[in-house]
């Protein structure tokens, strides 16, 4: 029943790119982009890694559909005609490329093999050292956090420097605070939206830190902690507006706490070198497994911080731009 489920996802996964690529609406587009991304989700599940499905349902099929149709808000909703004439060099490249990937993936072990590489050496000591050498239940961020620690900075520094360049590259139309004494702009559409709005913001708001520090012991940490406070602020702004959204989280404020949290990131591993053992090594912090827990927590809080301020920025840079 399992492959049959598979076989179905990935045949939808296909003709929804399909779809996608002859589409010229680009509203449309957006959505089935947004519907590929919920695909992807049930892929994740099927494939044991709620962790992935988490953050691609909060980021791919839920933040990114917004600011992709706030972006399209602001240049058109229809492409322009005549821009999906390819050259024949172009196509011949294309072509070239797919067929060396696809020559690639012969030499991949096959999926599920216990010989492979990946089961016979690392995944093993993953699962039999987790427990003693950082002391959580949850791999997955053991791995992040511990293992993989450096990686997940270097994620979290591009999550912060890709803001930075939207927002260079937005200009000067940040979000306006309103001024006091000023009433916001009333919204008296939506009353649907709005009565279920109010019941899942405040859930949304207790789930996100529960996510971030369970994280350690069941599906979550500060990616999808993160991603989650952020959709709910987004949420906010969409139902009551941009200008109640900018008065309750200022982006001044929040464009402070994403910095703040690639230093919190970024200070961890300089306290560890200070206190005499390597970049990341959070056994400085204490002996196993508190120290590692320790470390785990604060680059989470790091992460949680930076992913979370910079979704609800982008929002209201986007927003804030539209009612220029």
């Amino acid at each position: 029943m399992e492959t049959f489920l598979m076989v179905g996802l990935l045949a939808a996964l296909c003709a929804t790119g399909i779809a996608i690529a002859f589409m010229r609406d680009l509203l449309v587009v957006a959505m089935l982009s947004g519907i590929f991304s919920f695909i992807c989700c049930a892929v994740f599940v099927l494939f044991d890694a709620p962790d992935v499905a988490f953050t691609e349902a909060c980021v791919g099929a839920g933040v990114a559909t917004v600011l992709t149709i706030a972006a399209i808000r602001l240049t058109g909703r229809r492409e322009k005609p005549g821009g999906r004439r390819a050259s024949a060099a172009g196509l011949a490249a294309a072509c070239i490329c797919g067929l060396a990937l696809i020559y690639g993936t012969l030499e991949l072990p096959r999926f599920g093999d216990p010989r492979a590489p990946a089961q016979s050496h690392v995944a093993p000591h993953y699962i039999t050292e987790t427990a003693t050498e950082i002391g959580v239940p949850n791999i997955v961020t053991a791995v992040l956090g511990a293992y993989r620690g450096y990686d997940t900075m270097g994620e979290t520094v591009v999550v912060f420097t890709a803001a930075l360049g939207v927002l260079i590259l937005l200009g000067g139309a940040q979000s306006r605070p309103l001024a006091r004494g000023e009433a916001p702009a009333r919204r008296d559409r939506d009353v649907v939206l709005r009565g279920v709005a109010t019941l899942f913001i405040p859930l949304t708001l207790f789930l996100a830190p529960y996510v971030q520090f369970h994280g350690a012991y069941s599906p979550g940490g500060g990616f999808q902690a993160g991603a989650i406070l952020g959709g709910a602020m987004i949420l906010y702004g969409l139902t009551f507006g941009i200008d109640r959204l900018n008065q309750l989280v200022p982006e001044r404020i929040l464009r402070v706490i994403a910095a703040l949290g690639v230093l919190t990131y970024g200070g961890t591993g300089v306290a560890t070198i200070l206190l005499g053992h390597r970049f990341l090594d959070y056994d400085a912090l204490g002996a196993r497994p508190a120290g590692q827990q320790i470390g785990l927590t604060l680059i989470e809080l790091g992460v949680f911080m930076t992913v979370a301020c910079v979704m609800v920025i982008l929002y209201q840079r986007f927003a804030s731009r539209g009612q220029s």
